[in-house]
């Protein structure tokens, strides 16, 4: 009988982190699943470790760091089973954590991928991020971010999930198209969400999936890596996916977003990088324009679907909490 789920875990020097994180797999109530680490040439013994500690871990060694997006498609396409999670290696999983996204997406034939309730390793009393949201200036949103782990406790149905927790049918990525391998990390999960949604594929919050993660512990809060990538990446994810109508209500908005966000960026001195960002961006101008039209005549939900998707932008709260990080 096929294995149900494919459990994908991308590591990059990560050898402490991941061997917490597959011990945590070890313990979940569902035992009838596959466990693949694909590894981004790692120098730090990560692989020797895998191998001799979890012997029944698939292990894919890949030769150089091709991203998290690139990394993962590599694994999705061998996969055969129903279901696909994909795990941070710095995340552990509650017990009970597959169990519960799994029967998000059982009880919901609606919804093509679930989303986890992500609180801080070093903190279970407050939230990372309860699966993420998309803005009315095309950014992408932390839902819950620093909110204390009670909240956000009721399942519902929102834009998206974080690729650090989640589940996807393996039906709805063979339909929508993987990872897009441009973004090599940052953002490719955004717009993976806003290419399902405009098909119709409806993500649901599973708040019982609980998964303790040391966020940012690769590339760090506001370092030029995460800078270049999440702001380079954020555009390509709003002029590939946006319904041009939409476009229209919202780029003023989007404007604005980019000056405030430069000013903050140019007074942490990454002025140079949030600018190459931006011009590297558009260099692809050509490719995302392509992009663009093949997603646009793929979809298959109204404006108004997508409309009431975003939610209002608080630049205010956002700056906060960056300057707390």
């Amino acid at each position: 009988m096929m294995l149900q789920i494919t459990v994908i875990i991308v590591n990059w020097n990560g050898k402490t982190c991941l061997m917490q994180c597959l011990d945590a797999l070890r313990r979940q109530s569902v035992q009838q699943m596959i466990v693949m680490v694909v590894d981004n040439g790692s120098t730090d013994g990560s692989l020797d470790a895998v191998r001799q500690q979890f012997p029944e871990v698939t292990v894919i060694a890949l030769n150089e760091n091709l991203g998290f997006a690139t990394a993962n498609n590599i694994a999705i396409r061998t996969v055969q089973t129903d279901y696909i999670a994909l795990l941070n290696n710095d995340a552990i999983a509650h017990p009970l954590w597959l169990e519960n996204l799994v029967r998000a997406l059982e009880t919901y034939p609606q919804a093509g991928f679930a989303a986890s309730r992500m609180l801080y390793a070093q903190n279970h009393n407050i939230i990372d991020r309860a699966g993420d949201g998309y803005t009315t200036v095309g950014a992408g949103s932390l839902r819950g971010r620093g909110q204390p782990a009670n909240a956000y406790d009721r399942p519902e149905w929102i834009f998206g999930a974080c690729a650090g927790a989640a589940l996807y049918r393996t039906s709805m990525l063979r339909d929508i198209g993987l990872f897009d391998e441009d973004f090599f990390l940052l953002y490719e999960d955004v717009d993976l969400s806003f290419r399902a949604q405009l098909k119709g594929y409806k993500c649901r919050y599973a708040p019982e999936a609980v998964v303790y993660h040391a966020a940012s512990r690769s590339i760090g809060y506001d370092s030029s890596t995460s800078v270049y990538y999440g702001h380079r990446n954020l555009e390509w994810v709003y002029f590939q996916n946006m319904p041009f109508p939409l476009i229209v209500r919202t780029l003023a908005g989007h404007m604005a977003y980019n000056v405030a966000a430069f000013a903050y960026f140019a007074i942490k001195g990454y002025a140079k990088i949030y600018l190459r960002a931006k011009q590297d961006s558009f260099n692809m101008l050509k490719t995302v324009t392509d992009k663009r039209r093949k997603i646009q005549m793929d979809r298959r939900v109204k404006d108004s679907y997508i409309w009431n998707l975003l939610e209002k932008e608080h630049m205010f709260p956002r700056l906060t909490r960056r300057l707390k990080s």
